[in-house]
């Protein structure tokens, strides 16, 4: 599945087959050969980042917690994130352009900076996957109940979120076709519902002037809106990535390098449009702001679609709403299996033999798919026995997408300071610089927000959950490398970024014959 670096540069082959040649042809000019299908279409992989993403699944989830926290005015603080991740999905876009290589910010890091910063990358990407694959679930599964009209105990709903996470896993076994295909049902389904959602509730149901937007409701922390409003800006920052996922499946898409890039910021402009649509519409809706803020509304979504819509309606919505749910799920599972795959691909996981395997008739990776399944599943199940646990292991998904986000954005800047010269097909130009640098001022800042503890009195789980879990992927990625060395196995290219631009000739002269590009363990 890997073979020694070829050439620094890509050339499209004057091939009769066209695209999908020059596509094959780029993949080995970085180092690797491919049994994907390339069959998904720039819509398609787009559908699979916005239902990754997926708006209604990010609002309906944390909306009482955001709007409690900070009033309507949190509505505000979704532009300014949506804004801080388009600028991490152009850094990204202009990676992915030069370096279309399934798994996403694993192999992208590897090229970057070197193998030691990759394995840590991929390591707290992959456990903040598998945590938000078991969120999403177990948040989903108050919805089926609900669509049934019935209100199981707590264990019943964790055997549903089971349940939800072995359906995703056949579904993704079939094959990327019919991942797409339900990808783009579940994006056509939730962005009609949101719209018409959105838009029914704007005209026929809106308790509030849009001069509420601006109403604090007497929300503020010792005196000021500033802190009330930063805490509630937390939520937004849990709807707001997804994008990544459109470069995890490099390897199934044609043209990538112009494809994927187009892909992230269509992601961020429907996503994050859609996401603030929705929210604005069930702001305007809330019949009792009062109660919500207070707490006395413990669901205040349900509250306002009964209270417009009837039953019948909120079931209706209910419906939409578990399609998005369960699109959600193909989506996180696939980004987290070419992750997993891509791992192994490169010997950096035990049981790389079996991980790295692609279903001679589906072609996926079937063995790195059941593995996720089965994992997440595990953490699911944890609620069986010990529910705040899997809250702590839940809160870290967030946190850990952001942590691995920073790392490689840090480690563009860090391969810019090297020398890197992108050559992809999508590149920012003079831009490259500021939005690095803005980028990584902006990941910072989110990660100490989401860690921030701000309720002493609460458990500690609720207030240092975060801190302490991603402590421990952390420590442990760290052991696990230090003692099994997986970073030395492979002699795949790594940490050659920087002089992607030379070449042949002048790449020689420039690495030493037991440089880490060439696959010594020695690299970054």
């Amino acid at each position: 599945m890997k073979s020694k670096y070829t050439s620094p540069t890509f050339t499209s082959p004057t091939s009769k087959h066209g695209a999908i040649d020059d596509d094959s042809e780029q993949l080995r000019a970085l180092g690797y050969s491919s049994n994907f299908n390339r069959s998904m279409s720039l819509w398609e992989n787009f559908a699979l980042g916005f239902t990754y993403l997926s708006p209604v699944v990010g609002i309906y989830t944390v909306f009482q917690f955001a709007l409690s926290d900070g009033g309507p005015p949190m509505f505000w603080s979704y532009l300014i994130v949506g804004l801080g991740q388009f600028l991490v999905a152009l850094v990204f876009g202009e990676i992915v352009s030069q370096f279309p290589i399934s798994g996403g910010l694993y192999p992208w890091a590897r090229r970057l900076v070197g193998k030691r910063w990759a394995w840590m990358a991929g390591w707290i990407y992959l456990w903040a996957l598998c945590s938000t694959i078991a969120a999403v679930a177990v948040g989903g599964a108050p919805f089926v109940s609900q669509l049934f009209g019935a209100t199981p105990s707590h264990a019943v709903e964790i055997w549903i979120a089971i349940a939800m996470i072995g359906g995703a896993t056949l579904l993704n076994l079939s094959g990327t076709r019919l991942l797409v295909r339900i990808a783009m049902i579940g994006f056509i389904s939730e962005l009609i519902g949101a719209i018409l959602v959105g838009g029914y509730l704007l005209i026929f149901a809106r308790q509030l002037p849009f001069s509420a937007l601006f109403d604090t409701y007497g929300v503020n922390v010792n005196g000021s809106y500033l802190p009330a409003f930063i805490s509630s800006s937390v939520a937004a920052m849990f709807c707001y990535y997804g994008f990544e996922a459109c470069g995890d499946v490099a390897e199934e898409t044609p043209n990538p390098s112009k494809t994927i890039p187009k892909a992230m910021r269509l992601t961020i402009y429907v996503g994050g449009g859609a996401a603030m649509f929705v929210l604005l519409a069930l702001i305007l809706a809330v019949p009792n702001m009062a109660d919500v803020i207070s707490g006395k509304d413990t669901d205040p979504v349900a509250t306002i679609l009964r209270g417009a819509v009837g039953e019948v309606g909120f079931r209706a919505v209910l419906a939409i709403v578990l399609i998005s749910f369960i699109s959600c799920l193909l989506s996180l599972q696939a980004a987290a299996s070419r992750l997993l795959f891509s791992y192994a691909r490169d010997q950096m996981i035990f049981g790389s033999a079996g991980l790295s395997k692609l279903s001679s008739i589906r072609h996926v990776p079937a063995a790195a798919l059941i593995t996720v399944g089965l994992f997440t599943a595990g953490v699911a199940m944890l609620g069986f026995f010990l529910e705040n646990a899997v809250k702590t292991i839940v809160v870290f998904g967030a946190v850990g997408i952001y942590l691995g986000f920073q790392m490689l954005v840090l480690g563009a800047l860090i391969a810019r300071v090297k020398g890197w010269i992108p050559s992809g097909k999508f590149r920012l130009g003079i831009w490259a610089w500021p939005v690095n640098l803005a980028a990584l001022a902006y990941g910072i800042a989110a990660i100490l927000n989401m860690m921030w503890p701000r309720t002493p009195n609460d458990p500690w789980y609720l207030n240092y959950g975060m801190i302490f879990s991603s402590a421990v992927v952390i420590g442990t990625g760290l052991v696990y490398m230090i003692l099994a060395r997986p970073h030395g196995r492979s002699d795949a290219p790594a940490g050659d970024a920087h002089l992607q631009h030379l070449s042949p000739t002048q790449r020689t002269e420039k690495i030493p014959a037991t440089s880490p590009e060439l696959g010594s363990s020695q690299s970054i």
